[in-house]
């Protein structure tokens, strides 16, 4: 039964929420933070990934509310992406709800060490002008691509941003700052209707998600800031190996 938490677990919540808002500015991290921290209060695994879906939608808006001026003149190109991963979503909603909870424990670690081994592959590539030119080819198969993020962002989530920032930049010939905005938009549409379906058909932890959604949005606000200042790579390998350290603490749970 869900019941109010304490003044001191919201103000961890509160903090934990900042933390999760500001990797998600370094690396589309906040996941990793987010769902461990759910975790921590007691919430069960399954229930807490349904959660975390209701924060994340705040940190969405404020990406998005800090990001107008470059969305502006894209919006049909957001809808068009958008459109493939909420069908993806929608799929990977289903999965996580179909098959029972020791199923998702057991194949967590497995998706947190893929979205480590993300974040460092996403920080070696940067990719010309000229290679930013989409093909004929990435054209045909991004759909594909895009709805295959989508089923795993709707099933967990965590560093689906970073795939689905590589897939745009591949097709969309447009500079970094543009490519990131229609990437946190997309994700938002893939979130809002995730979080719409796990409201409809499962139980989330409104008392917990609530206060962690205050975090995150202040945490989505100030990242960009704190991200100017320090190295990207450092930030992208201390995320990696703390994803790492989950994994194999995930694992031995599940496990053993």
């Amino acid at each position: 039964m869900m019941s109010l938490p304490s003044f001191w677990v919201i103000i961890y919540l509160i903090l934990g929420g900042i933390l999760a808002g500001i990797s998600a500015s370094a690396a589309s991290f906040a996941s990793l933070i987010s769902y461990p921290l759910l975790l921590s209060v007691g919430i069960p695994p399954v229930f807490a990934n349904v959660t975390n879906d209701g924060a994340l939608i705040w940190n969405s808006l404020g990406s998005i509310l800090s990001s107008l001026k470059e969305l502006n003149g894209h919006w049909r190109e957001v809808f068009y992406y958008a459109f493939y991963t909420v069908i993806g979503s929608v799929i990977g909603c289903f999965l996580l709800l179909r098959f029972p909870g020791k199923v998702f424990e057991r194949v967590v670690p497995f998706f947190i060490l893929l979205a480590a081994a993300m974040i460092i592959i996403s920080g070696h590539h940067q990719p010309t002008l000229h290679e930013r030119t989409p093909s004929v080819m990435m054209k045909i198969w991004s759909p594909i691509g895009l709805v295959l993020v989508g089923i795993y962002a709707g099933y967990f989530g965590a560093a689906s941003g970073i795939v689905v920032l590589v897939l745009l930049t591949y097709v969309m010939n447009e500079n970094f700052m543009v490519t990131n905005a229609v990437k946190n938009a997309v994700g938002a549409f893939t979130n809002l209707v995730a979080l719409i379906i796990y409201a409809l058909t499962s139980t989330i932890y409104w008392f917990d998600a609530i206060p962690m959604a205050v975090g995150m949005f202040i945490g989505g606000y100030i990242g960009p800031i704190i991200v100017r200042h320090v190295s990207a790579t450092l930030i992208r390998w201390v995320i990696a190996i703390l994803a790492v350290i989950q994994a194999i603490i995930y694992f031995k749970q599940a496990y053993f």
